[in-house]
């Protein structure tokens, strides 16, 4: 089953009627989704997997911010958090960099939300391909992570 299907199929059998559109341009990074579909580049949810104390978290995190390790880690209580690799991605999430959605992982992580998404309404975050995205309600989104939010980003200078 192709990566967008399964994103697709986690919408259907919760019986949400999320348009997962799959777009002739990449999204693979926020600039390039906010381009494609034409919003705003805070509006695009960047889906970061950490490592935070040997434990995989999910950072949801806004296309105009970027995520802060140590603040991430504050918020799990953990010592520390980085970056995890793209094998790391893959085996928790079971998607790909530059096309992680927030949703449909084997299994549910732990997930953190940045705050600054808040400022929107509505959002929009991968669907498994570096060329898919869905638009998806703030508190939806939250609701299907039961994510936490968090000021997890680097404070502006």
């Amino acid at each position: 089953m192709r990566s967008i299907d399964r994103v697709r199929d986690f919408f259907a059998q919760r019986g949400l009627a999320i348009d997962v559109k799959e777009l002739s341009a990449s999204t693979r990074t926020a600039q390039l989704a906010a381009d494609a579909v034409g919003t705003a580049l805070g509006s695009i949810v960047k889906s970061l997997v950490f490592i935070a104390d040997e434990r995989a978290i999910l950072a949801l995190v806004a296309g105009d911010q970027r995520a802060d390790p140590a603040k991430i880690a504050r918020a799990m209580g953990a010592a520390d958090a980085r970056i995890a690799n793209a094998e790391q991605v893959r085996v928790q999430t079971s998607f790909a960099i530059g096309g992680v959605p927030p949703v449909a992982h084997p299994a549910p992580l732990d997930t953190l939300v940045d705050q600054s998404l808040a400022r929107f309404e509505k959002i929009w975050a991968a669907a498994g391909a570096p060329n898919a995205l869905f638009e998806i309600e703030f508190k939806k989104l939250l609701e299907l992570t039961q994510g936490r939010v968090a000021d997890i980003v680097v404070a502006d200078k």
